[in-house]
């Protein structure tokens, strides 16, 4: 009788086996992955020299290399150690594919020739660089390459975890360095084993087509001897006939695109990011050109800048790649911003210069926005993309979500004004896929759109820390094009996906307003300087263009600084970008930020002053030039010192210049201090009594005859709670953090008078808030003002703490309103539902506001982000103290001012959005003849529309770009009057696209524009 192999039944025993046999940890003397590599060789020489700085190749190569002995340590973090390399490959290997293996636990680049050729990081499984595919006679065997590897790893040099603050001094060191050769068959075969293991795995017990690949793996073990490479080709076989068994027509196709997420900063600085760059894409480069159907997808313009700069050979290849349509620039902004704290028209120079980098260099605009990892998505970021030129959008940072699961991947997005972008979140709920099968998978199992959309995304290749696509990727997906059992897969441009999603979009759903992430809510507050050097910036940068507008047309000499503003601005949109402004980065990223803050304020104000010369002339006398499109009234400061003589009430004209001339206020402020220590402060508007520790017991609106504190309760209540996440420090504030609230009461000093009254009434007090911070503050009154002015100092100094402040109001409403970019939305201020709960912290911009029928409360800022409104409580987020990634986050001195506006009728009606503009756009001293009139260059009939950014436009000089935008959430016809000399006056897009079919009529009452809700409205005016 013959003798017959027995079947096996054991799934386990059968599937462990096929581990096994590929393991790279176990029986690596007799299975397959031991063969993997054949001879070794070691390198002739290695030669080693630091440096503290990260310096050119040209640099690094003049250097005196001492002797490196592999395994010895080298550092510290932050400092780049150069390699000189010499090798000499032996003549035996003649025909072998031979390889530098090189494995460190820093990020190296593997120079040649004085060019960049090959990333190599281990973490990024990149360890060694081909030297020959098949090595012939005629190629070099001896060869001279250097090393140039930075101290640190893929994620920085975190102590003790990924996110924890940087070790200054860890020690680095080079692992493996040797020449080896490499079996590609087996490689091949590897490849073959664990895409059928994995298949086995993820398809799981029920599944048929698993056991299928379970006996075939199984059977390839039988019959592969990994002695004996001639028993390779039926393994091979075998498996080739698993996955050449085809899929039918409904199954769901995968896009397949290379991707490499590289954080501008993160836990590493901006000038390591242009290091991973280097590395990433040369490496792309590489795979390109032995696979020409890969096709990778990178974004942000700012990257590609600093790889032109720093690598310009690489720089000509990617240039020649994207001709090809293999290297896809996509996105279309400067940097992938944060979504939520930008002001709408930083969103909008994102897009532009951008898009307008693209073309120049590349000759292309990008259609889809491309933003996967940042943290939520302002409901007006549809009107914007669409006014770029972009009609679809990829992220998947929702599936981070702490409570509700998002319902879609595929669906349409609707925006605040009604906009529409086709969005797809790759359902595979990663941005870094590796090409497995697991990944395949679960992007059909957690497609949340199935019957409605057949086709998604996969991202692959290392990121965060860059990486990017590895060959055995490449190999994994080809494998599977179209296996039954599988999803098919295509490498794929992201048009072509959009456009398959968007030809099948009949059954696809809407979501209508914000994706709000819940999660990383401290991302509000983190790191305050930085969110005030952005605020403070965007409005400089504001006051700038409008000044040089202006001076343009009053002096045609005058040259318009456009190459200085864009600098200016680029620095502005980098710190933009979504680990820098959150402040979810290390303190060597905040140092930087902060320079750059300080440049453009220091560059700025010269850029200012220039203009404002332009428009006045010059004299003993002081103006004010007042960027804002509405007429001002308001108390300034027109000296140093508080004292009376140096303040003065002055009507300021609507982006213009006036002189200063003393307005008497029709009610002047008075300040009473009373018998029980309390002080009352009036002003024809308003009366607030103000208690001993800084607190307001009243807030009285006159006109209303209507108390705006709640009974029982205290206005301007600091109070901090304790603020221990789950992981994320810098990121996340919890829940449970409401539940440790504790009011700041110990008074240091208490309130006293500092201005009696007269234009401006105020007082100053001192609280404790631990042994450690101090809150000083001066409560406000000025003549003519609607609302009180907090400006406030705090030294700080704690440790995982949360410092609020709270305003119990007099108001019932179940909606708050908070402004946000070019418009404002409502959230609830209940907790019913899981959606409603997990926003109980929320960003917002200049101002929110609680309202019930015609009586609100609105509180203004002049730098901060983070709200909460539940019930009838305002509260305004200060500071927080996390110690990752960075431990000295917000330790130090902070200066900042709220206010408290109390109003009848609608938000609206009653100008708290022009009011918050008014307390972060002050007036600018200017001095001037005594002969200088107040002039206007622009107003708006409506109050409900605001003319928010006049400048130069970008291909048309002496031509100016302005935007308005509809604020108030209604249909509405404005006029836009100027005094400038306009001859025409036409549409254009956000990216200055003149719209030829709509020649506007300019008379001499102005310019008529209709607007819809929350509308954004760009003109080109021709002088």
């Amino acid at each position: 009788m013959m003798y017959h192999l027995p079947v096996l039944k054991n799934r386990r025993t059968l599937l462990e086996r096929a581990e096994k046999f590929v393991s790279d940890v176990y029986f690596t003397d007799c299975n397959l992955r031991g063969r993997l590599y054949g001879d070794s060789c070691p390198l002739e020489s290695i030669g080693f020299f630091l440096s503290a700085k990260r310096i050119t190749f040209t640099e690094a190569s003049k250097q005196s290399f001492d002797p490196y002995e592999v395994g010895s340590t080298f550092g510290p973090t932050w400092w780049t150690c150069w390699f000189k390399v010499t090798l000499k490959i032996p003549e035996s290997w003649r025909e072998k594919e031979v390889h530098l293996l090189w494995e460190s636990d820093g990020e190296a680049m593997v120079w040649r020739d004085g060019q960049p050729v090959q990333g190599l990081t281990k973490e990024g499984e990149k360890t060694s660089y081909i030297l020959s595919d098949c090595l012939k006679d005629e190629e070099p065997h001896s060869l001279t390459l250097f090393v140039e590897m930075a101290c640190n790893g893929l994620f920085g040099a975190g102590q003790g975890s990924m996110i924890a603050a940087p070790d200054p001094n860890r020690k680095f060191s080079v692992q493996k360095a040797e020449l080896v050769t490499f079996s590609r068959d087996v490689r091949v075969l590897l490849t073959d084993f664990e895409m059928l293991v994995d298949i086995v795995k993820e398809l799981g017990e029920e599944d048929q087509r698993g056991y299928q690949a379970l006996f075939t793996v199984n059977e390839m073990v039988n019959l592969c001897d990994p002695c004996d490479p001639s028993s390779f080709a039926k393994v091979h076989n075998l498996a080739n006939t698993f996955f050449s068994q085809r899929n039918g027509d409904s199954q769901h196709t995968v896009y397949a695109m290379g991707h490499c997420h590289i954080d501008s900063a993160w836990l590493w600085p901006y000038e390591e990011t242009i290091r991973k760059c280097g590395r990433s894409w040369v490496t792309v480069i590489r795979l390109m050109e032995k696979n020409p159907e890969f096709v990778f997808t990178c974004s942000q313009a700012q990257q590609f800048e600093w790889v032109k700069s720093w690598y310009p050979g690489l720089f000509s290849s990617i240039q020649q790649y994207v001709k090809k349509g293999q290297f896809i620039p996509v996105g279309g902004t400067w940097v992938e911003m944060d979504g939520n704290l930008p002001s709408g028209e930083s969103m909008v120079r994102q897009f532009l210069q951008g898009q307008r980098f693209f073309n120049k260099e590349f000759g292309m605009q990008c259609k889809e926005f491309w933003l996967p990892d940042t943290f939520g998505y302002s409901a007006q970021l549809p009107q914007i993309m669409q006014g770029c030129g972009i009609s679809s959008f990829l992220t998947q940072k929702l599936s981070w979500n702490l409570v509700n699961t998002f319902p879609h991947n595929t669906f349409f997005w609707e925006g605040l004004d009604g906009s529409k972008v086709l969005t797809h979140f790759p359902p595979g709920n990663s941005y870094g896929m590796m090409g497995k099968i697991e990944d395949l998978v679960n992007t059909v199992k957690n497609n949340k759109d199935k019957g409605r959309a057949n086709h998604s995304a996969v991202l692959f290749g290392f990121g965060d820390g860059g990486g990017g696509p590895t060959q055995l990727m490449l190999d994994r997906l080809r494998l599977v094009e179209d296996t039954n059992g599988l999803p098919k897969v295509q490498m794929s441009t992201p048009d072509k996906l959009f456009t398959q999603l968007q030809a099948d979009s009949a059954l696809l759903c809407t979501w209508t307003g914000e994706l709000f992430l819940e999660m990383h809510n401290g991302t509000y507050t983190t790191q305050a300087q930085i969110k005030r050097g952005n605020r403070q910036c965007e409005t400089l940068l504001h006051d700038i263009e409008i000044a040089s507008s202006l001076a343009l047309c009053h002096g045609k000499a005058f040259p318009y600084p456009a190459e200085k503003l864009q600098e200016l601005w680029r620095l502005l949109l980098l710190n933009q970008f979504h680990d820098v402004i959150p402040g979810s980065c290390i303190e060597m990223v905040v140092e930087d930020a902060l320079k750059y803050y300080e440049d453009i304020r220091s560059s700025g104000a010269v850029l200012l002053r220039k203009a404002c010369e332009t428009l006045v002339p010059n004299g003993s006398s002081v103006a004010v030039f007042n960027s804002l499109p509405w007429e001002r009234l308001e108390v300034i400061q027109t000296q140093d010192g508080s004292d009376k003589a140096g303040l003065a009430l002055v009507r300021a004209s609507s982006i213009g210049v006036s002189p200063v001339e003393d307005t008497p206020p029709v009610t002047p402020v008075s300040v009473t201090v009373q018998a029980d220590g309390t002080v009352l402060m009036e002003n024809g508007l308003l009366k607030t009594v103000i208690n001993k520790n800084g607190t307001l017991a009243s807030l009285y609106l006159i006109s209303a005859n209507r108390e705006s504190v709640s009974d029982g309760c205290c206005g301007n209540q600091f109070v901090m709670f304790d603020d221990v996440p789950l992981y994320w420090d810098a990121w996340d504030v919890m829940d449970y953090h409401l539940q440790t609230r504790k009011p700041v009461v110990e008074v240091v000093q208490p309130v006293r008078v500092v201005s009696s009254g007269g234009l401006r009434g105020s007082v100053s007090f001192t609280l404790r808030i631990s042994d450690k911070s101090t809150v000083t503050q001066e409560i406000v009154v000025d003549a003519m003002c609607p609302y009180i002015k907090f400006n406030t100092e705090v030294k700080w100094a704690e440790s995982h703490k949360f410092l609020k402040v709270e305003f119990p109001v007099r108001v019932r409403s179940p909606n708050a309103t908070y402004e946000i970019q070019f418009g404002h939305l409502q959230r609830p201020t209940h907790r019913n539902t899981s959606w409603d709960w997990a926003r109980y912290e929320v960003w917002g911009h200049k101002w929110a506001d609680l309202s019930e029928h015609n009586f609100g409360v609105s509180l203004l800022n002049d730098c901060k982000y983070g709200y909460s409104v539940h019930k009838n409580t305002m509260t305004l987020s200060l500071l927080r103290a996390p110690k990752a990634p960075d431990a000295t986050a917000d330790m130090g001195t902070h200066h900042f001012t709220y206010a408290i506006m109390p109003h009848t009728g609608s938000f609206q009606e009653a100008s708290v959005i022009q009011c918050a503009y008014n307390l972060n756009f002050p007036l600018r001293l200017l001095q001037c003849s005594p002969e200088t009139v107040p002039w206007s260059a622009f107003s708006v009939s409506s109050q409900a529309v605001i003319l928010e950014t006049v400048k130069q436009a970008e291909d048309k000089g002496g031509a100016l770009v302005v935007r308005l935008y509809e604020s108030f959430g209604s249909s509405v016809t404005a006029t836009l009057s100027t005094t400038l000399p306009v001859r025409e006056a036409w549409l254009c897009d956000l990216l200055e696209k003149q719209d030829p079919s709509h020649p506007l009529q300019v008379t001499s009452k102005g310019i008529a524009l209709d607007f819809s809700p929350f509308q954004i409205v760009s003109l080109l005016l021709i002088m």
